[in-house]
């Protein structure tokens, strides 16, 4: 009588679970590849929505690697390195090049605002305190995909939006809160809520392929200044959104 496989070795459930999150993460890498291909034959529509959906896996992987403990199962790869990586190519050089590949601004800005976006960035990535306690972001948090994005729906003019970018450069390096809209726990489904509300609308623009109407520009502008000023009217009011048994000063029962 034969003896079952899994009676002579086990199968590490465990550590493939884990490690298919990994794969998970890295597949944003592939996703930015595409986006680069079709930013190189001017598909600007079909670039952001491959970024649209490399954001989308880069909401989800990070929960589902906490739920699966895959730090604890696999101490020896290191999600937050992988995740790093592709974030800085999903995040930054893409929507940079996207940036310059469009002439949005004109040949010359362009050329300078790429430039400030690559190198601020790189340099943001390497702070080990990015994050704060409340899990916001110190300093601009270089999310050039969703501002670029933005730029791209909105059609400022070439000299507002260099300012804009000049702006979120500065911001990078400035002990400034900005939202993480899903780990920041104070009013947490208003803010989840409103990144909603940004992406449904930035999916509207895309299949409109960016012929967007005023009231579409409008409710971009309004949903994108909400996302980027929440984080500093919460470090202003620190007890605004907390529930009372949290609050600032209070004993804890």
């Amino acid at each position: 009588m034969k003896v079952p496989f899994f009676k002579y070795r086990r199968v590490p459930y465990a550590e493939i679970r884990a490690f298919s999150v990994h794969i998970l993460t890295a597949s944003g890498a592939y996703l930015a590849f595409l986006a680069v291909v079709a930013a190189g034959e001017q598909r600007f529509v079909d670039m952001w929505w491959w970024l649209g959906l490399a954001l989308a896996v880069d909401g989800i992987d990070g929960p589902i690697a906490r739920k699966l403990k895959v730090t604890e199962v696999l101490p020896n790869w290191s999600g937050l390195m992988l995740d790093n990586v592709i974030d800085y190519v999903t995040y930054v050089l893409v929507p940079a090049y996207a940036l310059y590949e469009s002439g949005m601004i004109g040949e010359p800005l362009s050329f300078v605002a790429a430039g400030l976006i690559v190198v601020s960035s790189a340099v943001y990535y390497a702070d080990i305190g990015m994050k704060t306690d409340e899990n916001f972001f110190s300093g601009f948090p270089v999310v050039w995909n969703m501002f670029v994005f933005s730029l791209f729906v909105i059609n400022p003019s070439e000299m507002s939006a260099f300012i804009a970018i000049l702006f979120a450069v500065v911001a990078t390096f400035l002990p400034i809160n900005f939202l993480h809209p899903v780990r920041v726990q104070r009013l947490r489904p208003l803010n989840l809520a409103v990144f909603t509300v940004w992406s449904a609308l930035g999916a509207v623009a895309l299949l409109l392929h960016f012929e967007t109407p005023e009231w579409l520009k409008w409710a971009v502008m309004a949903a994108s200044l909400y996302l980027l000023v929440i984080g500093p009217v919460l470090q202003l009011f620190p007890n605004l959104g907390r529930k009372p048994e949290t609050t600032i000063g209070s004993e804890t029962k």
